[in-house]
């Protein structure tokens, strides 16, 4: 007696585990009333359990492998549920656009991520807000200084961090990807708070690298426990995850806090209310991780290809030397002059996306699509490693897929930024950082795999996904090429 006394005080002292019992039993009842309403069959999906249903076998991290696998076995549409949710894997580029960009006013909306966006606050950045007249303002907002043509007013910023970029790879190129990530940082921040970064160490950056790690842990399918039993947002302070949340939500509120320079613009535009002040804070905030960590990925992706693939890194600097000349970096307007570049960043974000596995976006009502039901409030997470895999040879890196006349593969940009009305607003500043940062370095350097050493492309698992450490040497292309990028840099106006 006395031993089951005190088993069941210990359960009773535990709230976690009452929530988490709670929670259960509810799931469960509301399960079994689903499953008498009669509407057309889920998607398949992997075998599932009586009561927890499949949801729990998506992984936390490099959801897209498993992603494929169940593709190979059910499908373009793969459907998980459990403890009250409902999950749809879509793996197809055709399926995305019919639900997501013709059934937009079904799918426009997130889930909610309790623990990065309720708890932390992060819910009010325009990638995770919540879709409606709030995200619309928000969106227009952001719009107005990021449309294609507004970006124009920050090339020579771009061209001028690419130019830092060429001499940092030439006085220490073993430090590739630091250089690299730097440069990225460094755009946005000027871009975004007209502040120069002279070091990784700077205090912005510090803070915003620990913002993207803390928001791309808490994004991953099932990070955070209280994002499958949202009950647990109300667990006491003391419990782990919440003063991991605590402490997170500090670093966060942080990044908030730099002087403005595109936040200037958008609070100056007409509207000096506090609301409109507190969502252009929100939309420059947003705008450093979507930027940097994209832009850094990508290009660090090329470097690794371009060790690989010393043939393709041939005729892209054939190319740039017969268009640009021998004298002078390429720069953005060069652009449309460079269709082999263009196709080589094109099949840089194909052969491995920065974000292979989209932000998820979830249903505001019931609906049926292939002939199958798609319960409201289903989480739905386009797949987008499974799109880039839908082509040829799709391990090769091979820029010439989409020179082709016919079966060209799809546009990545139309797809690796998001889909629908969720597509990222900062696409093209990070497509002109991109080609800035990558025509750079081919027209002034050499990437070559390791002497002695075989190089293997190995890619890290988070939300945001880029080359794991890698070694390769990157050498001037000649001694005039070195004393150019000396030259260029001198001139640079930034920082100085």
């Amino acid at each position: 007696m006395k031993g089951h006394l005190a088993v069941s005080l210990q359960a009773a002292m535990d709230p976690t585990l009452a929530c988490l019992s709670a929670t259960l039993v509810c799931a469960a009842g509301y399960l079994l009333l689903r499953s008498r309403k009669e509407h057309p069959p889920f998607a398949p999906g992997p075998p599932a359990n009586p009561i927890v249903g499949n949801i729990l076998q998506l992984p936390t991290s490099a959801a897209w492998f498993k992603c494929m696998e169940w593709k190979a076995k059910y499908g373009d549409l793969v459907y998980l549920h459990g403890i009250g949710k409902s999950v749809l894997i879509v793996n197809n580029l055709s399926c995305v656009t019919d639900l997501l960009e013709r059934r937009w006013s079904i799918y426009s909306h997130r889930p909610t991520f309790t623990a990065v966006g309720e708890l932390m606050g992060v819910d009010q950045s325009l990638a995770l807000m919540s879709y409606g007249e709030e995200w619309r303002e928000h969106r227009k907002i952001v719009h107005g200084s990021l449309n294609p043509t507004a970006v124009k007013k920050w090339h020579a910023v771009q061209q001028e961090m690419a130019a830092l970029l060429n001499k940092d790879l030439l006085n220490d190129p073993r430090e590739f990807q630091h250089h690299i990530r730097l440069t990225a940082s460094r755009i946005v921040l000027y871009v975004g708070y007209g502040l120069f970064a002279p070091d990784m160490e700077d205090p912005y950056i510090q803070d915003n690298e620990k913002t993207m790690d803390i928001i791309g842990h808490g994004m991953s399918p099932g990070a955070f426990l209280c994002d499958l039993f949202p009950i647990l947002k109300y667990s006491p302070s003391w419990v782990p995850f919440q003063r991991r949340i605590a402490e997170s939500k500090k670093v966060i509120e942080r990044t908030g806090m730099a002087p403005p320079s595109l936040a200037k613009d958008l609070i100056m535009s007409g509207n000096d209310e506090s609301y409109f002040q507190n969502r252009a804070t929100w939309a420059v905030s947003s705008m450093y991780g979507a930027g940097t960590e994209t832009t850094s990925a990508t290009v660090q992706t090329f470097v690794l290809a371009m060790a690989l693939y010393p043939n393709v890194q041939k005729r892209a600097q054939d190319e740039i030397d017969t268009v640009v000349g021998l004298d002078r970096m390429p720069v953005i307007a060069d652009m449309p002059q460079l269709p082999f570049i263009q196709a080589l960043i094109k099949e840089t974000l194909r052969w491995h996306p920065p974000v292979p596995l989209s932000i998820p976006h979830r249903t505001t009502q019931d609906d049926i699509y292939e002939g199958f039901f798609i319960p409201k409030d289903t989480i739905v997470f386009p797949n987008i490693w499974a799109i880039t895999r839908d082509t040829s040879n799709p391990e090769e890196f091979n820029p010439d897929r989409f020179l082709l006349e016919s079966d060209k593969p799809v546009d990545p940009f139309g797809y690796v930024f998001g889909t629908g009305r969720r597509i990222c607003t900062g696409m093209h500043l990070a497509e002109n950082s991109v080609f800035a940062m990558v025509s750079g370095i081919l027209f002034a350097f050499n990437i070559a795999s390791p002497t002695g050493a075989k190089l293997v492309p190995r890619f890290n698992s988070k939300h945001i996904s880029s080359p794991e450490n890698f070694e390769c040497t990157i050498t001037p292309r000649s001694e005039a090429k070195a004393e150019l990028v000396r030259q260029i840099a001198a001139d640079v106006t930034i920082g100085v």
